[in-house]
């Protein structure tokens, strides 16, 4: 299977408690469709840390971007307000950052001329899939059959040369 590299998602809303909750479900969506169900979990819980930071410490309707990038190898999810203030990592805390740090490989904040924008990373690879059938014949085994093997219903009953039925293991 190959990966189309650099999927991209970006979307810009104003930040709600009902627009978190909508926005989590995108995610989920869109992470299902790349193949990632596995970072599903923790990718929502961090983005709904990051997007109830800008609701709480920016303000109400405040217009933010959120953006996942997945190279096939690292998926990078950011979050961009136009709040001045920098967020900051509290050693005390349980929530925040400290969250979005424990559920990342790698974290991170930058300003920019309209703001911020704070950043998470995960090792997201390739899913490999494991094909049932191949799709050639294999050496030294002869002509590979591609059709089903008809399989009878009933399974004929045995016997050994004592005339038992054998026991079952």
């Amino acid at each position: 299977m190959t990966v189309q590299l650099d999927r991209h998602y970006l979307v810009e809303l104003q930040v709600s408690a009902e627009r978190v909750s909508q926005l989590r479900r995108i995610i989920a969506a869109h992470l299902r469709h790349w193949s990632l169900e596995l970072h599903i979990r923790p990718v929502c819980r961090g983005v709904e840390e990051l997007l109830t930071n800008v609701h709480r410490h920016v303000g109400d309707d405040n217009n933010c971007v959120v953006e996942l990038r997945w190279s096939g190898r690292h998926l990078t999810v950011s979050v961009a307000d136009n709040g001045s203030e920098m967020p900051r990592l509290l050693s005390s805390g349980g929530g925040g950052l400290s969250r979005v740090m424990a559920l990342s490989d790698s974290w991170g904040t930058c300003r920019t001329a309209e703001g911020k924008v704070v950043w998470f990373t995960r090792y997201a690879k390739e899913p490999r899939t494991v094909g049932l059938v191949p799709s050639a014949p294999l050496p030294g085994v002869g002509e590979f059959r591609r059709h089903p093997v008809a399989v009878p219903d009933v399974v004929p009953e045995t016997t050994t040369a004592s005339g038992a039925a054998p026991a079952l293991v």
